[in-house]
């Protein structure tokens, strides 16, 4: 990490996918420790390609990427990347593909080295952590949607990252379940960067919210759904706001 405390910096990345055209416009974003970033924007914008850009699963087309401080451009470099970031995919079931959660959130630990006594350890502490306790032996795709989300989000917490990229967490989730998962990520001590359509779930989870809009990353009022209380004397006549 730089002195700055810069951990992912995109300057002008660009991406296509063949058949698509551009889905990266020259995108620029700086995400700095302790951040808690929310990304918003339409199906097909680019979010989740943004992803697995910083997480070297596609190349882009042009473009510079520095995570740590580092450049990273071939997949030795991004290897190192992965150790410290973590990446919950917008689907659960591909984050998941092990018989047992305590298989699937041990693999991650074993992954990086550790014996099986610590992994099996790392893996119950970090069950235990999100409310997890007595899921060990559950079997992975007999799990509810929710429950399949709360153990995907366990397998990556179960391997320390230093920061996390969300990718719709809430998706899926029924109240009580979103309204466990806010609670699980206040606590967390982790910057991230959380991409979601839910404006609400955002709000309580981020510190600030931008947009990703034609390809372009922008913190634009705008774009952002949002509602807002005032009175007015003659409220009940119609009347308009103006920017300022």
């Amino acid at each position: 990490m730089d002195k700055n405390g810069l951990i992912i910096n995109l300057d002008n990345v660009s991406f296509n996918y063949p058949g698509r055209g551009r889905v990266l416009d020259q995108v620029n974003l700086s995400f700095y420790a302790g951040n808690r970033m929310g990304l918003m924007g339409a199906n097909g914008s680019g979010k989740t390609t943004l992803f697995h850009i910083i997480m070297g699963l596609l190349k882009p087309s042009s473009g510079r990427i520095e995570v740590f401080g580092r450049p990273v451009r071939e997949e030795k470099d991004f290897r190192t990347v992965r150790q410290r970031i973590g990446l919950l995919f917008q689907d659960s079931d591909d984050q998941l593909f092990c018989p047992t959660v305590l298989e699937d959130v041990a693999f991650g630990p074993l992954n990086l080295g550790k014996s099986q006594d610590e992994a099996k350890r790392i893996a119950l502490g970090t069950l235990e952590a999100l409310g997890l306790a007595g899921f060990e032996e559950r079997i992975t795709y007999k799990l509810s949607g929710g429950e399949k989300r709360l153990v995907s989000l366990a397998t990556v917490l179960a391997m320390k990252p230093e920061v996390l990229l969300l990718d719709e967490p809430s998706t899926g989730l029924d109240d009580a379940t979103e309204k466990r998962l806010i609670d699980i990520l206040k606590d967390l001590e982790i910057s991230y960067i959380l991409v979601s359509h839910n404006m609400e779930f955002l709000v309580e989870t981020t510190d600030y919210i931008q947009c990703i809009t034609n390809g372009v990353i922008s913190m634009d009022d705008e774009c952002i759904p949002h509602t807002h209380v005032h009175t007015h004397r003659h409220g009940r006549l119609s009347h308009q706001h103006s920017r300022t």
